[in-house]
């Protein structure tokens, strides 16, 4: 069974000054429940735009994604809101913590917006903590951790409100390889006792070879 299918899915921009820019161009791509893909490419490849638009981050200018077999409708809200909340978690980059709330609270924040009670989601965000190896730094800032035990924090908080599907854009691009190598290897760890349908965007070799399979865009189209 698939979890992730993009059918004829095109993303182009159009500026001010009238120049269009494309950046995905008729992506086919499908991705089975369960899989671990690496999305790899050159900067400005389009590898970013595709993870984004399948997280509802953005929307396509034509073709479709299905999520568990279902068509998304880019034009309604609720039913995006629905899927941030229940199906799709997110692992940026820049980690995207809230620098005013410690760890613990950066985790059960998701929570909050799906009316999980106060004292299960306080359990909860622990846990998860604890599979990350970080509960010992529950009650630190963002400021005060280093960015490997950042994205660890950002993988619990991925994992908040039980996603099938995470999406990882660059989750290795702002720490160094031996960090990286443990957040590798905590996902890998995740995918295969949980389940949970991972897409990666990386420049990471590692990465990539630690997927069940790799998927190469170039100027907006998969080549491989």
């Amino acid at each position: 069974m698939w979890m992730v299918e993009t059918r004829e899915l095109s993303k182009s921009y159009l500026f001010s000054s009238g120049n269009r820019v494309v950046a995905l161009s008729g992506v086919n791509l499908t991705v089975d429940s369960g899989e671990f893909v690496s999305i790899m490419g050159p900067s400005g490849s389009g590898k970013s735009t595709l993870l984004n638009i399948v997280g509802c981050l953005d929307k396509p200018t034509a073709g479709n994604v299905y999520i568990n077999e279902e068509k998304i409708d880019y034009g309604k809200a609720g039913h995006l809101v629905q899927l941030h909340r229940q199906t799709i978690g997110f692992i940026f980059q820049g980690f995207n913590l809230i620098s005013t709330m410690n760890a613990l609270e950066n985790v059960w924040y998701p929570m909050y917006f799906n009316k999980v009670p106060k004292l299960e989601r306080k359990q909860r965000a622990e846990e998860l903590l604890e599979s990350v190896g970080l509960i010992d730094r529950a009650l630190h800032l963002p400021s005060e951790l280093s960015g490997g035990e950042q994205q660890r924090v950002a993988i619990a908080r991925a994992l908040a409100n039980h996603p099938r599907l995470i999406l990882a854009d660059e989750p290795t691009g702002n720490i160094d390889s031996r960090t990286g190598r443990m957040i590798i290897d905590l996902m890998k760890k995740l995918n295969k006792e949980q389940g949970i349908t991972f897409i990666v965007t990386t420049h990471d070799m590692v990465m990539a070879n630690n997927a069940d399979r790799v998927i190469t865009i170039t100027d907006g189209e998969i080549v491989d």
